[in-house]
């Protein structure tokens, strides 16, 4: 192997975020935490090494966002998961939740409705509820397996004709599902049976383990014309730091779209952040091949360990992204108390499953995207925890 992951380097001290935020939200700073959705592994050398030739120019001023920035990531999608793109439908983002909030404002109307899949990422319900839009909960269904799919005939009974837009994440945050081309196709058939779009938020679409594959959902058949798609390389390379993505919009959804786009003033992103991301999506093959071997390892570390403790607690089998769904229900406590045992006992800042909407009950979500020292500190003391619990009888 050409990459280490064995150690990172330090963050305390820095104006990390799930640092500089442990006091706040979790009333102390003696917690790891593993909590928001960025790595504690370095971000790659080759990205690190474009920031700073380009520093050697000594103006930094506006910049747009370069075509062959663009052309490396079509390049990448192309290589990586099949589907092909076009520089004039990908604009710049600084985040996907701004682009689910443009694209929310300019696909539907205040009072339309929203259809969002729970156990989900917070803004995806937060969204257009603050945007005056209605939600319609479309809890995921759990099977025998622990696995999670796609409720149809729960959808089917909650759609209305103000039903306008579905919010799909693909692969799923927090459950970890790689969905399947038949549980995309039988949502698309739903969707085009009720004339809703498709906001998909793909992000985690290069974390994929094993012979699970990731689905474009614009590469199906009859999707591509209803489907705007937001990518990026935030979570693949570690770089949320350079608030830079991108939105793929078809050309019959992009009057609508540049008009709510435009009115935001989304601007070009930042020098420095065009060149990162063509860097990553120009070198960066090897490098998360490797990754994706050590952040598997991460997780069999932590599913082992659930499973000598799987009265307590047991992790749902991941097929991608670095964030484990744990199923915490075995502990029997509500939720205040689940989020106080994790901070109190294992010392460990994890988000709470319940932030997810009401089918997160009893679960809590973990970041395993961290060094192999850092991931074994986290097994040590969540270790250390269960054994006290189960000596007391829980």
């Amino acid at each position: 192997m050409k990459y280490d992951f064995t150690k990172s380097a330090d963050r305390n001290n820095t104006n990390a975020e799930k640092y500089t935020l442990r006091e706040e939200l979790f009333g102390t700073e003696d917690v790891l935490p593993v909590w928001v959705a960025d790595m504690d592994i370095d971000t790659p050398d080759f990205v690190l090494e474009s920031v700073k030739k380009r520093l050697e120019h000594p103006i930094i001023g506006y910049e747009e966002f370069p075509d062959s920035a663009k052309i490396a990531q079509i390049e990448w999608m192309k290589k990586h998961h099949g589907v092909v793109y076009e520089v004039d439908d990908i604009f710049y983002s600084h985040s996907v939740v701004a682009s689910m909030q443009v694209v929310i404002e300019a696909l539907s109307e205040v009072g339309d409705e929203v259809i969002v899949q729970t156990p989900i990422y917070p803004p995806f319900f937060h969204a257009p509820t603050h945007m005056q839009r209605g939600v319609i909960i479309n809890p995921l269904k759990q099977l025998e397996d622990k696995t999670y799919t796609f409720d149809f005939d729960d959808l089917r009974s909650k759609i209305t004709p103000k039903t306008k837009l579905l919010l799909l994440s693909s692969p799923h945050n927090p459950v970890g599902r790689v969905w399947r081309k038949e549980e995309l196709e039988a949502l698309l058939a739903i969707c085009i049976e009720h004339n809703i779009l498709i906001f998909s938020d793909e992000i985690h679409c290069d974390l994929v383990y094993g012979e699970n594959k990731h689905i474009p959902f614009s590469s199906l058949k009859g999707a591509k014309n209803r489907t705007i798609t937001a990518i990026g390389v935030g979570k693949t390379f570690n770089m949320a730091g350079f608030a830079i993505s991108t939105i793929v919009v078809p050309k019959n959804l992009q009057e609508p779209f540049q008009k709510a786009y435009d009115n935001v003033h989304f601007a070009q992103g930042n020098v420095l952040s065009h060149v990162a991301f063509e860097s990553a999506y120009k070198n960066g093959s090897q490098w998360l091949e490797e990754l994706k071997i050590h952040l598997y390892q991460n997780y069999k570390m932590l599913d082992e360990l659930c499973q000598k403790y799987s009265e307590l607690i047991s992790v749902t089998p991941i097929e991608g992204t670095y964030l484990a769904w744990l199923d915490c229900n075995g502990m029997q406590k509500n939720n205040k108390a689940l989020r106080e045992w994790f901070v109190n006992e294992a010392k460990l800042g994890l988000s709470a499953g319940l932030s997810f909407g009401k089918a997160g009950r009893g679960f809590m979500r973990l970041n395993f995207a961290v060094s192999s020292a850092k991931m074994m500190q986290i097994i040590s003391q969540l270790q250390i925890a269960l054994k006290k619990e189960i000596k007391n009888g829980y």
